[in-house]
């Protein structure tokens, strides 16, 4: 964890100009929700960011992952972020939780699923 606190903080501090950055209400109200020291930091990193507005559309996209098994039947995390991500056709869905985020053939656009590191290695999208 310590590893990959450390190379977030690289790349937010070196690369994440290289990227268009957005997030939406979902990661503000994990972040909030969350009980980790610096909360309020990690909030504040995020609150100028551009929003992904959470439409009707989305509950739609989660079903589907969860009806698949493609995604655990969480609708407040990992298939909402998928969800969010794939119907704004982001190109990256940044992430150290790797457990549950897949990439299935199911004729939605899927995001490229990455962390931070993998990031750090790229001049920016390709």
């Amino acid at each position: 964890m310590l590893a990959r606190r450390n190379w977030t903080r690289q790349w937010w501090a070196r690369c994440r100009h290289a990227f268009s950055l957005c997030v939406s209400d979902a990661v503000d109200d994990e972040l909030a929700s969350g009980d980790f020291p610096n909360k309020s930091k990690a909030l504040s990193l995020i609150r100028n960011l551009p929003r992904l507005r959470i439409v009707p559309a989305i509950a739609n996209i989660v079903d589907v992952y969860v009806r698949n098994k493609v995604m655990p039947r969480d609708p407040e995390g990992d298939a909402l972020h998928l969800a969010l991500a794939s119907y704004h056709k982001c190109d990256f869905l940044l992430t150290w939780n790797c457990k549950h985020l897949a990439n299935a053939s199911l004729r939605l656009f899927v995001p490229t699923l990455v962390t931070p590191l993998e990031l750090m290695t790229q001049e920016g999208p390709q």
